[in-house]
């Protein structure tokens, strides 16, 4: 890797980036919106995509021979590149067109497969989470570090939507792992996984996710002393599914959403 493309150096633009576009959004945050809705009845409104065109100049500018796969415009050239950047603009739109403050600007970015670098923004909370392969976990500037509760009766459980586990086979893993827990929450979307991040909740977990909505965590979690990846202990933003938890927890935790 040139030193161009030092991890460190990817970081800071990472950040930077998803800042800048997280600033963006804030000049349409609670202005009463009205979105489209896409083929899935998902959301997307004007600041979803200017803020998306925001980020993929801002990466074909500095790093014309990367991949970009966002969630808004798709796929980019250099399919083959060694590296690619996941992109979700508005991470939580359905929250964001309601002026709720949990939505982020999510930036992840794989490198030969893995995904070695991430940045999540939330806008509205002012939070900048930015992590990378070896650099350790940055919340605002400081250390992030995953809870140290190592009792699952004292922890607290997040997701983004109940119905989701329901609609796609998952309800009982669910409550399996939700009769152990403390206290069960939606502190949705990647807010959870930020909370999960930096110790204010010790599991966040969805039974569907896009790639663009995991890019930046593996590496977060990682730095930060946790685990990001699939319900079966796999490191993975490809999963269609996801868990972040801390690495005294994730043993059980993985035992009871496999039925154990």
């Amino acid at each position: 890797m040139s030193a161009s493309h030092s991890l460190a150096d990817l970081m800071a633009f990472a950040a930077e980036t998803a800042y800048l576009a997280g600033r963006l959004t804030l000049g349409y945050f609670g202005t009463n919106l009205s979105p489209d809705y896409k083929a899935d009845d998902s959301p997307v409104t004007v600041a979803d995509r200017l803020a998306e065109e925001l980020i993929r100049g801002r990466i074909e500018q500095a790093y014309p021979d990367h991949a970009i796969v966002g969630e808004e415009f798709g796929a980019s050239a250099h399919a083959g590149a060694s590296h690619r950047w996941f992109i979700d603009p508005i991470d939580g739109t359905k929250s964001f067109m309601r002026g709720v403050p949990l939505y982020g600007v999510l930036l992840g970015l794989e490198i030969e497969g893995r995904p070695e670098v991430g940045a999540a923004y939330y806008p509205a909370t002012d939070e900048l989470l930015v992590a990378a392969t070896g650099e350790g976990c940055w919340w605002n500037g400081r250390r992030a570090r995953v809870s140290d509760v190592s009792d699952l009766g004292r922890a607290y459980l997040s997701c983004t939507d109940l119905a989701s586990f329901e609609a796609y086979g998952r309800t009982a893993a669910w409550e399996r792992l939700a009769r152990r827990a403390y206290y069960r929450v939606g502190w949705s979307d990647s807010y959870g996984y930020l909370l999960a991040a930096t110790g204010r909740v010790e599991i966040m977990m969805d039974p569907i996710m896009n790639a663009w909505d995991a890019g930046p965590f593996p590496p977060i979690l990682a730095e930060a002393g946790g685990y990001f990846g699939d319900w079966q202990g796999n490191v993975s933003i490809h999963a269609g599914e996801a868990l972040a938890t801390s690495r005294a927890l994730l043993p059980e935790v993985l035992a009871l959403v496999k039925g154990g």
